[in-house]
């Protein structure tokens, strides 16, 4: 029987008593994420600098515990629940400082516990961001998380998705070294480059914490476009609206490019906080580049209230930014020349304007508008495979139709760009049951008490389990890619023999006693 008291004695004296948590609820907590929980672990440390974090990962590996880190909790992949009940989380969240910000050569180190609401905050006085600048929750999701598990949204359409901004990591790994990669392993370097011999960081990139733990990023920096247009064009049918947000994507025009069904968009219309939220409507009038242009997108944004989306099926939204306002109207004039070659019409830009008017947002959406329980479940496609996907998709929900309505489970989806040369597709499902700890948590306690949380419901949530595990089969058949692979998508299943059996002589390297997150990626 492991010695836990012997442990948290040892990791007390590196991190500090306080920062070595073993009450019962905050364990829960941190062993559980939005959709699952796993085994509870049998502490949580808080290392607060990377010395930390190493000394803490090495006493924690020597004791013979699985290492299992978390960053800001939104994995719904079980990619930080722990597989084993002798585990200790490593709550990565007190590594939060911005170490550097060079505009000179135009790269940023932050800790791993940085969230990217606090990177683009401090960025923004400055000028500039990263190219890709965080996911819709990056009011808690953090950069380290975010390296490790992989995201898109924020700049994604044109910058891509995280990694891709991606410089350098320093890691530590199960033994407690610590290895720089990128320039941060060049002894006399500044960390402003990737590619100088083998490429070790993209090693430890969407690994999803299997590997080892993130203590520290360096990223690139982009400037801030002065001007920025937005659109919203609404279709009547899925086929048109695919081939025109393909399209669209193909060109590379786009910083976000984002499109809902109707399901999806009646769910995010009926979220109270979309349009009432007055910081939102602020942030319309105050984002512009003019207090002219701010009043009248804000007037134009009051007077369609709602009410605009009402007719619509299937919709766009997109930015488009540039140097200059005519450059980046002429990417928008790019957009609604498609979206009118495939038989769209152009509608009020509300939502484009509302996202990037107040990108991080609390995170009330985690449940859904009645307090429905929440699942995505997501794969990467080529362009031109998705409308191929989304028809087999509607077909595969077809087969579980007495499922879905036994259990009053809604399901809709959202797509999005991911550069010009990949797309995400993203059914989400919602089903009445008692809320997660998380979820219980992250929302704005104000929200929370305007919902009511449903009785506890196991048959509803077995159904959804059974209906997503084979939606993960149908999306690993179709040949996609994922974010966030945690404990739930089917890597492992599907690799190529030779390319699995590296990564597990990789893993044997780096964790040989297999103690970093067991059976993350597939990982046993």
């Amino acid at each position: 029987m492991a010695d836990v008291a012997a442990l948290v004695a040892g990791l007390s004296s590196i991190v500090g008593a306080a920062h070595v948590i073993t009450d019962e609820t905050e364990r829960r907590f941190v062993s559980s994420d939005v959709y699952s929980a796993g085994a509870l672990c049998a502490a949580v440390v808080r290392p607060g600098t990377k010395d930390e974090l190493a000394k803490a990962v090495k006493a924690a590996t020597e004791a013979g515990f699985a290492v299992v880190p978390r960053g800001g909790g939104m994995s719904y992949t079980s990619g930080y629940t722990p597989a084993r009940e002798q585990s200790v989380t490593f709550d990565l969240q007190r590594l939060n400082r911005i170490i550097e910000v060079n505009t000179t050569d135009m790269y940023v180190v932050a800790e791993a516990g940085v969230t990217w609401k606090q990177l683009y905050e401090e960025l923004k006085p400055k000028g500039v961001r990263t190219p890709f600048f965080g996911t819709l929750s990056g009011i808690h999701a953090t950069v380290g998380g975010t390296a490790s598990q992989g995201g898109m949204f924020f700049g994604s359409g044109q910058a891509g998705a995280v990694h891709d901004a991606i410089l350098g990591l320093e890691v530590v790994l199960a033994d407690g070294s610590i290895v720089p990669t990128g320039q941060f392993g060049q002894t006399k370097s500044k960390p402003f480059f990737r590619y100088f011999g083998p490429d070790l960081t993209g090693l430890f990139l969407g690994d999803t914490g299997a590997l080892a733990v993130k203590a520290t990023v360096s990223l690139r920096l982009v400037r801030i476009p002065a001007e920025i247009s937005y659109g919203s064009f609404a279709f009547d049918d899925m086929t048109p609206c695919i081939e025109a947000i393909t399209e669209i994507a193909r060109e590379g025009i786009t910083s976000e490019l984002m499109g809902f069904d109707p399901v999806l968009q009646s769910m995010r219309m009926r979220r109270e906080s979309l349009m009432k939220d007055v910081k939102t409507f602020a942030n319309v009038v105050t984002g512009q580049t003019s207090i002219t242009k701010g009043l009248i997108e804000g007037a134009k944004m009051a007077l369609a209230g709602r009410g605009f989306m009402d007719d619509v099926k299937y919709s766009i939204h997109l930015t488009c930014e540039d140097r200059t306002a005519a450059g980046a109207e002429e990417r928008l004039n790019f957009a609604r020349a498609v979206v009118k070659k495939f038989g769209g019409r152009e509608i009020e830009n509300t939502i484009p304007k509302a996202v990037r008017a107040y990108p991080f947002t609390p995170l009330n959406n985690m449940l859904g508008p009645a307090g429905e329980r929440w699942l995505p479940v997501h794969g990467l496609f080529p362009l031109s495979d998705v409308a191929r996907v989304i028809d087999l998709t509607h077909k595969f929900f077809d087969q579980y139709k007495a499922d879905l309505e036994a259990h009053n489970i809604e399901w809709g989806y959202m797509f999005a760009g991911v550069s010009n040369h990949a797309f995400v597709f993203e059914p989400v499902f919602y089903w009445p049951d008692q809320w997660m700890p998380v979820q219980r948590r992250t929302p704005e306690q104000s929200h929370l008490a305007k919902l009511t949380e449903a009785a506890p419901n196991p048959a509803a949530t077995a159904a959804v389990q059974k209906i997503k595990a084979a939606l993960c089969v149908h999306f690993a058949e179709l040949g996609a890619a994922h974010f966030q692979i945690g404990k739930a998508y089917l890597y492992k299943d599907y690799r190529d023999a030779n390319a699995w059996a590296l990564l597990e002589k990789v893993k044997s390297a780096v964790d040989p006693k297999r103690l970093i997150n067991p059976k993350s990626l597939g990982l046993e």
